[in-house]
């Protein structure tokens, strides 16, 4: 399945003119606050009707206004899930889900039922109302109802807005392994980089209604050049082996991380802050991180005390942020090669097929 968006819209003083395609998996609409993120989802969904463009979902076009054309939200299958989860206040959590079930234009199986509710951990909740669950429940039950309409695609409009960090931490895991099972597209709007590094396998950037960069979150968060401020790292590595002293072997195009969990044959999204990665101009010795690699140094830009340095591993880029006196110091310069020195390493589950 996939997505095809090429719009132009006037609200108010605001003109959105945005075009990008989304494929299966998870493509974040990156940019600050009025940047257009919610006004494409809104498009897409039916929920607003663009004055020119077209929209081409699952192969099916759903607005074109060359032709007169615009599909009605309820035939879209393009369910949103909101920031305030907008479950019917008066049915219990197993009614919500329901309702997203039995008004679906192509009913799930009986078993797709189960299936979701165990995927999103919502087992003990079927006969809860709305009032009785916390920030983060709700929002899982927002999502089942909206897997259970059997969509072509789900648009997530900043699902973690408003919610504290456990509340973000309790659902963030159901994002995951949602991204890692469903075989469709997912459009998902947020401000906050630490998501898309999390989650996201394409970002679109967005300022003032335009698009001005699209890539692989690997290419688009990481490198000083790029679109987005960068990371340390994001790296997608599988998980080769399990030693005797309990961490996990990595392997990215670049070479092995050391990460403290993983089965064999698993796939890991790895973020490093680059805050988190010193250099050496000679390998280490008798140190205490486990993580030493082989980098070549590509960019230095210094900014006042700081420096950002750019590291090449293969294909990978890291980006480590150390102070102007030690690129000094060490003499970095492009083309010198040294050793990133990892301190630590956040491992994310479901980074891909």
């Amino acid at each position: 399945m996939s997505l095809e968006v090429r719009i132009r819209q006037r609200l108010g003083a605001f003109a959105l003119e945005a075009e990008f395609a989304a494929a299966e998996g998870v493509t974040a609409l990156f940019g600050p606050s009025g940047a257009g993120k919610s006004s494409i989802v809104r498009a897409v969904a039916g929920l607003s009707r663009p004055e020119e463009g077209r929209i081409v979902l699952a192969g099916r076009p759903v607005l074109d206004t060359s032709r007169g054309l615009f599909v009605r939200p309820e035939a879209r299958r393009a369910p949103v899930v909101f920031q305030d989860a907008r479950l019917f206040p008066h049915l219990t959590v197993a009614d919500n889900l329901l309702y997203g079930w039995r008004r679906a234009p192509v009913r799930a199986p009986e078993s797709e039922i189960a299936r979701v509710i165990a995927l999103l951990g919502l087992e003990k909740l079927r006969q809860r109302l709305p009032r009785a669950l916390s920030g983060g429940e709700k929002r899982r039950v927002a999502l089942g109802r909206a897997l259970l309409a059997s969509p072509d695609i789900l648009l997530l409009d900043e699902p973690l807005a408003n919610l504290d960090a456990a509340r973000q931490a309790e659902i963030l895991p159901y994002l995951e392994r949602l991204r890692g099972e469903r075989n469709i597209p997912m459009l998902y709007v947020s401000h906050a980089v630490e998501e898309v590094a999390r989650l996201a396998d394409r970002v679109v950037l967005l300022e003032g209604g335009r698009v001005i960069a699209s890539g692989s979150v690997f290419d688009m968060l990481t490198g000083l050049k790029a679109a987005v401020p960068p990371l340390g790292a994001v790296l997608d590595g599988l998980v080769t082996a399990r030693r005797p002293d309990g961490l996990s072997e990595v392997a990215f195009d670049g070479g092995v991380i050391l990460v403290g969990s993983g089965n064999p044959g698993e796939r890991l999204r790895l973020r490093i802050a680059a805050e988190d990665i010193l250099i050496a101009r000679q390998e280490p010795q008798a140190i205490s991180a486990n993580n030493i690699l082989a980098v070549t140094v590509s960019v230095v830009a210094v900014a006042g005390g700081l420096c950002d340095v750019e590291l090449r591993c293969g294909s990978a880029r890291l980006v480590a942020r150390i102070t102007a006196a030690s690129a000094r110091r060490l003499e970095l310069a492009g083309g010198v090669a040294a050793y990133a020195v990892i301190k630590s390493v956040t491992v994310d589950r479901n980074a891909g097929p």
